[in-house]
Order: structure tokens, then C-alpha cells, then sequence
């Protein structure tokens, strides 16, 4: 796990190339503690910060081949380096290390850019050829890890963070409007977007080739591209017996490291499979963490103690306050690459694991996403068999029901916007995720971005490039498709990157593995989906080792707090962010219907609404706080 940076720029000195690069690594200092490298080839200069998990006393970056054509820098990890390096070394290749960079660079080097079809793991890298000069860049097929790239005539930048781009000075960092509009929609900005003008993201199964000031994107993984290799299951038996197997295979692989490895425990299901599969494994002592709080209605923190208790593990918990929370909002602010209205608890659920010993951890992430437990699964089926009858019906009736949604609540103009804009299945799950209704959205920028706004589609980015993908013929597949490749890429494994980096602290989401995912994704839906006990499938393949009453609890989801420390620990940053003076700061929002929303919760509203509410105020204060970081820069310049 490392933060990986280059620059390729003909026009400048070495010594300032260099320069920009050096400042690139070491504002992702926590992303690699153990190790820094950096090598310049021709007109390009890479780096890296290394966070060392296989064969730490080697192993270092940027690294190169024997006769000096390839030179690679990468973050994440290769689960199957071991089997790919036994394939090479038959083929001629001799390595010096016990490292996956090296199989990396090596079957790279041998197989060229085919050798993305090979890898097992997590991955963002990039390869200088200096037979050619050219660059190419890979993202895994999941988005596990970034990349973010700026390209500007003959010149490109990348790195494994925005904020690093932004310290190479190859971008102003001037927030673009229209990420801004988008934000409001989706929680986060969604790729290939960025919080910034002229930063982008580099997305999921996606690859970049860079030669002589042109770059090409292409897909190099998409759900049209998993193969038909895997035999249906012909009952749900047989489905259940070989979900063990796959389970069992994926937590093997993600468990591989030469330092400690530990695991995220909630009170859920999701997590307690992946630990009690991981304890079953290694044969040791597991450690585990967990985020409890003081208010018992959203801890979980007993029932993490009551599984950790039945696996054998040494457990951790972390009791969190509203009060901790406040006094850390600088830091958590800074750890934030771009705006989120997620991730406090990994934030600090990372922190804890750092803290107690370990290297790396296991998260349960992405058993949602495969295994039905959004409501998701249910409603975006249910409301596209409802469709054709309502467009069967009167356009002034249909008029006539959605201005009455308009005038209700937040769920009221959710399913207005679904009536008036949605023909089918895709539309739906394209609308599905938003966090603001377009009215509301509009109602809370300014008049000129949201003139910006109203030329932006309602429906999330992918709903082009994922009606491509996935057909209509399985609604299962089709929910799925959109969780994982919105929600799950674009807020929690985006969050989950960054928050654990900050605290350097390699996670590891063994659901979100290719070879588990594409065996998924060829089973029939009848064996996953169970509307009246979702991921039923998952919890029988792992009974034998789960706690008894889990099973059978209730899920709720892990919620921290905020209802209650909005209106108590959090509330004077709350108050101070929703002022007209801070509001009217970037002249980007709105404050009256800001406000006004503010207003309503603190007067005892909708507590479902603290989302929405937080999610705005980081927006805001994420705007502000970059704005005076360009303005002290200025200030420096002159």
C-alpha cells in the first residue's frame, strides 16, 4: 500500500519536475510512512511513500527491470503475486524480492497491458516505458484504489490523491460549480469528476496511456466482460455449499501479508463472516475493532463484543463522543480529499486499528452491495413493474399527482422525481441514490450555478455506460450493478481509502474481489435475492461459524449518533458553517432554503434528515476552508 505521484512535463527543468513531485509524496506522507523512492526517466518523474505489507525490507520504489525499459510505481496489493510469479519464473524471470511490486512489474513487462487480466487484487499504477516515452496508468475493476490525474497540453500529473495534485502547483485548485451541483445529488462527486476544475479520476476497471502529450482512456474490466466459465448452480443447496468454498477462497487471499493483520467488527452480519472466516483461516488470535457510543439506541458495541467473544479474538472497542468528534473536526476536515458526507466512522475505526498493532484490516464492505441488503433491491423492481401503468395514465393526472408530491416531504419528492423522470429500470436505480430532490438541490445554490444545474441531467453520470453493461432481463444484477459501481465506489471505498490511509492502515474488502464477484455474478438471482430475509445465502454458507442470535437479529444499520450531537457537541460548527457570513463565502449556495433546512432539524424535524444536513454543512465548510488555502497562497505569491 503506498501513495504513488509522477509527472511527465517536456516543458520544464528536471529540478522543478522533480521539485513538484518531491511535494507530491510528501503530502501523502501517511499513505507511506516506511518508504519513499523516486526515479526520472526522459521527460517523466514518479514517486511513491511506501506503506510496507509484503516483504517490508525490500521491496522498494519506484521499481525497474533488469534492462531499464519498464520503471513502476503502485499502490495495493496482489493477492495472487505468489502463483503469477511460479507462471513467470517458468517463463525465464528471476526475482530478488518476496514482493508483488516486483511479480507486478515483471508480468507487465512479459505480458504487456493483458497482464491486467490476470491480477487478483487491489491495485493503482503506473508504468513508464522509456522505449517509447509513454505512461500507462490502471485503476482495479472495483475502484479499491485511486488515481486522479490533471492533463493539460503535453503535460499530465497523477497521484493517489487530489491534495497531492493540488501541492505539485499543476492545478490552481478552483472548485468547479458543476461538481458542486453534483455533490448535492449524490452524497460525494461522483467519477470522473472531482471536487476541482481540470482534476480527474481515473475510474474503476479503467486505463490510461499517455505518449507524446495525447492520452487515450479505455475499459480494461466491465460487468460485459465477465466470463461464462462458471457453471450454474442448479439448486440452492448447491449454491450455499459453493458460496462456502468461494468465501473461504477470497478471505484466504486478503489475509496475506507479512505484517498484522486484523479486522473491522460491527454488531452485523456482513463483518462477523469475514472475521469468523478469518479466525477459522490463520488458526491465531484475531484482533478485532469496533465504534460503540454512549447513546445505546445506535450502539452496536455490545453485540461486536458478543461475536468477537465467540471467535476467540482480542477485542477493541472505541467508545466515541459527540465531544471527540468536535474537537477532531480540523483533522477529520484535512483527511477529507474531497468533500464526503460519509466517513467519520472509518476515520476512527482506522485510527483505533493503527493504534492497536495492526498493519491492515478486513472490512465486511460490499456484502450489501452483492447479497441484496439495500432497500434497494426491493424498491427499484417494484416501482419499474409499476412504470408502464403510470405513463398509461392522463399527462394532466400524472401533472396533477407529482405537484402534490412536490408539496410533501423529503420521501414524498424522492418518488416525484422518480414519476416524472424515470421510462425504466436503469432511470430508477439512476435516481435511486439522491440526496436531494432536483427542487431542493436547485432551491440551495445560487441563481447563476443553478442556472449551471438545470442543464445537468437528474440522473446519476453512469446511467449511460451501466445501461451498456447490464441488461433489464435481471433486476437483481441491475440493482446490484448500480450499488456497487455509485454508492460503493463513489462515497464508501472512496472514504474508506482515504480515511484509512490517514492513519496508514492498508483495508482490505475481500466481497469486493473479482474472481469471488464474477463467480457471483453468473448464479441465478432466484439463490440471492430474499426480499423477507435479505442475504439469507450469505448467512447459511457461514452458520457453522457465526454466533447462534445473529442470525435472527434485526438489521439496522450502522448509524452513528449524529441526530443527537448535531443538536448538542456539534451544533456551534453547525451554527458557525450555516451563517449567512459563511454561506455567502464562495458564492456558490443559497442561504435562505439552507437555512432553512438547518432551522427545521435543530427545531426537532425529521431525524433521517441528518444526512442531508451534514452532508452540506462539510460541503460548505470543505468550499470555505479551500478558498482561504488559494487566497494564503496568493497572499505567499506576492
Amino acid at each position: 500500500m503506498c501513495g504513488i505521484a509522477g509527472l511527465i512535463d517536456p516543458s520544464i527543468t528536471v529540478e522543478e519536475r522533480e521539485q513538484a513531485v518531491l511535494r507530491m509524496c510528501a503530502a501523502m506522507i501517511h499513505r507511506g510512512p516506511d518508504d519513499s523512492g523516486m526515479a526520472t526517466c526522459g521527460p517523466a518523474t514518479i514517486g511513491m511513500r511506501r506503506l510496507a505489507i509484503f516483504d517490508p525490507a525490500n521491496g522498494h520504489q519506484p521499481m525497474t527491470t533488469p534492462d531499464g525499459r519498464h520503471t513502476l510505481v503502485f499502490n495495493g496489493a496482489i493477492y495472487n503475486f505468489r502463483f503469477l510469479q511460479a507462471e513467470l519464473e517458468s517463463a525465464g524471470w528471476t526475482f530478488r524480492t518476496r514482493c508483488d511490486t516486483e511479480v507486478l512489474l515483471a508480468a507487465l513487462a512479459h505480458w504487456g497491458h493483458e497482464a491486467l487480466k490476470r491480477l487478483r487484487g487491489m491495485f493503482a499504477f503506473a508504468l513508464w516505458d522509456s522505449s517509447d516515452e509513454s505512461l500507462f496508468l490502471a485503476r482495479d475493476p472495483f475502484g479499491i484504489k485511486p488515481l486522479y490525474f490533471a492533463h493539460e497540453g503535453g503535460r499530465i500529473a497523477f497521484a493517489s490523491e487530489v491534495s497531492a495534485l493540488l501541492a505539485s502547483g499543476v492545478s490552481e485548485g478552483e472548485i468547479d460549480p458543476a461538481s458542486v451541483a453534483e455533490y448535492l445529488a449524490w452524497l460525494s462527486v461522483p467519477a470522473p469528476r472531482t471536487i476541482y476544475r481540470g482534476i480527474l479520476s481515473l475510474q474503476p476497471g479503467e486505463c490510461l496511456r499517455f505518449c507524446r502529450g495525447k492520452a487515450e482512456i479505455r475499459t480494461a474490466w466491465s460487468f460485459r466482460s465477465v466470463p461464462s466459465d462458471a457453471p450454474p448452480c442448479a439448486t440452492r443447496e448447491e449454491f450455499i455449499r459453493e458460496l462456502r468454498v468461494r468465501l473461504d477462497d477470497t478471505i484466504q487471499a486478503h489475509v496475506l501479508a507479512d505484517v498484522p493483520v486484523g479486522a473491522f467488527l460491527s454488531g452485523g452480519l456482513d463483518s462477523a463472516v469475514v472475521a469468523g472466516l478469518m479466525s477459522k483461516a490463520s488458526g491465531n488470535v484475531l484482533k478485532t475493532f469496533s465504534i460503540g457510543f454512549e447513546e445505546d439506541d445506535f450502539s452496536e458495541a455490545d453485540y461486536a463484543e458478543a461475536s468477537a467473544r465467540h471467535f476467540g479474538a482480542i477485542h477493541h472497542t472505541r467508545i466515541l463522543t459527540g465531544g471527540e468528534v468536535a474537537r477532531d473536526l480540523d483533522k477529520f476536515l484535512d483527511a477529507c480529499d474531497q468533500p464526503t458526507g460519509d466517513g467519520v466512522n472509518t476515520y476512527y475505526a482506522s485510527q483505533t486499528a493503527q493504534q492497536g498493532g495492526v498493519k491492515v484490516a478486513l472490512s465486511g464492505l460490499g456484502g450489501d452491495e452483492l447479497f441484496g441488503g439495500y432497500p434497494s433491491f426491493r424498491t427499484v423492481p417494484a416501482l419499474a413493474r409499476r412504470l408502464p401503468l403510470w405513463h398509461r395514465l392522463p399527462a394532466t393526472l400524472r401533472s396533477v399527482v407529482t405537484g402534490s408530491l412536490n408539496m410533501g416531504g423529503t420521501r414524498a419528492l424522492k418518488l416525484s422525481d422518480f414519476l416524472a423522470n424515470s421510462r425504466d429500470a436503469h432511470e430508477i436505480a439512476a435516481l435511486n441514490r439522491r440526496v436531494f430532490s432536483e427542487s431542493r438541490r436547485l432551491s440551495m445554490l445560487s441563481p447563476d450555478i443553478a442556472s449551471l444545474a438545470r442543464d445537468i441531467s437528474p440522473f446519476h453520470p453512469k446511467l449511460r455506460s451501466l445501461r451498456a453493461e447490464v441488461g433489464t432481463d435481471d433486476l437483481y444484477a441491475l440493482v446490484s450493478a448500480w450499488e456497487l459501481r455509485t454508492y460503493m465506489t463513489d462515497v464508501l471505498l472512496r472514504d474508506s481509502d482515504v480515511m484509512s490511509m490517514r492513519h496508514s492502515l492498508e483495508l482490505r474488502v475481500p466481497f469486493i474481489d473479482r474472481p469471488f464477484i464474477e463467480w457471483l455474478w453468473q448464479q441465478p438471482a432466484r439463490f440471492k435475492q430474499d426480499y423477507r430475509h435479505p442475504k439469507s445465502v450469505l448467512a447459511e454458507a457461514a452458520s457453522d461459524i457465526l454466533p447462534p442470535d445473529l442470525v435472527n437479529r434485526r438489521k439496522r444499520g450502522f448509524t452513528l449518533p449524529f441526530p443527537v450531537w448535531m443538536r448538542a457537541d456539534l451544533r456551534p460548527f453547525l451554527e458557525d458553517t450555516f451563517s449567512s457570513a459563511s454561506i455567502g463565502q464562495s458564492g456558490l449556495f443559497a442561504a435562505p432554503r439552507i437555512q432553512a433546512l438547518w432551522n427545521g432539524f435543530l427545531a426537532g424535524g425529521d431525524n433521517r434528515e441528518w444526512s442531508r444536513v451534514w452532508s452540506l454543512a462539510v460541503l460548505i465548510a470543505f468550499v470555505n476552508r479551500r478558498r482561504a488555502a488559494r487566497l494564503l497562497s496568493a497572499d505567499a505569491v506576492i
